[in-house]
């Protein structure tokens, strides 16, 4: 993110050597990437022109959106969806995640340089507080396939009601430094794999972090979404004790920094965006 946006960016420090990376993609390396956004509003938009606001930032955001701009690079916001609770994390709380698919890096980043979307971002800048983009790509799946029979989360063993709908769980991983992070993840999701999908739990998309435009930082390793029928699912997936001990035993070295939260989606075709035949 070069030029006058990456000045106008108020909500995070751009990563400029991963900026310049994206510039320089060559056509043959390029292809669809992941945006995934992590979202926190302020209170009140507060405008860089000085202008007058007393709208939230929530509502900033919305005059931002460029489903425009999207329609005419080729681009679609796949998931949107406010953050009902964080479970896992430092202090930081967020308000929503987005994902928006773009069909190249390079879409994304003429994207920056588009008079349109530079004044649709003002709202942007107004209305976000901190904000971290992570540029994902789907990642190959290290444990098997559901074996069991794909039903509706209406029939699930602890289904979608109108009082306990479906939920997205949302987990931002940073893997532990001792190089047997991902493969003791892995071990673990392969154990918890034959829970979740007894329970109906559905992979919504599962992703490698490729690099982080905007963030605070820190590094980022992966990004999995899966969906659950409702609370009750996620809940009797939690509790299950064989899960548990492979939990202890596997998953808990396997981070060195996550953020963990349940999301309630209200736009969300992030499984289908992927293409897989498991989501």
């Amino acid at each position: 993110m070069a030029g006058k946006l990456s000045e106008e960016v108020t909500y995070g420090t751009v990563d400029e050597a991963y900026a310049a990376r994206l510039e320089a993609v060559r056509p043959e390396d390029d292809g669809p990437v992941w945006m995934v956004n992590l979202m926190k509003y302020r209170d009140v938009a507060v405008y860089a022109d000085g202008r007058e606001s007393s709208i939230t930032g929530a509502e900033a955001d919305a005059l931002y959106a460029p489903f425009g701009i999207f329609k005419e690079l080729g681009a679609s916001l796949v998931l949107y969806a406010e953050v009902e609770a964080k479970l896992l994390g430092d202090d930081q709380d967020w308000d929503a995640v987005a994902v928006v698919n773009y069909p190249s890096r390079r879409a994304f980043m003429e994207m920056q340089e588009r008079p349109d979307y530079l004044e649709r971002h003002a709202h942007k800048a107004a209305g976000m507080e901190r904000t971290i983009i992570l540029c994902c790509t789907p990642m190959d799946l290290p444990i098997a396939t559901p074996e069991f029979p794909r039903t509706s989360f209406s029939s699930a063993p602890n289904p979608s009601t109108p009082e306990d709908p479906p939920i997205l769980v949302c987990h931002v991983v940073q893997l532990a430094d001792d190089g047997a992070g991902a493969e003791d993840l892995n071990t673990y999701a392969s154990y918890a794999a034959k829970v979740a999908f007894a329970q109906g739990v559905r992979i919504d998309g599962w992703f490698d972090v490729e690099g982080t435009p905007v963030g605070d930082g820190r590094r980022w390793d992966q990004v999995r979404f899966n969906a659950f029928p409702s609370r009750a699912a996620f809940r009797a997936v939690v509790s299950d004790p064989d899960r548990q001990q492979v939990q202890s035993t596997h998953r808990d070295g396997s981070m060195s920094d996550t953020y963990t939260m349940i999301l309630r989606p209200l736009i969300d075709t992030l499984g289908a965006s992927v293409g897989a035949d498991w989501s």
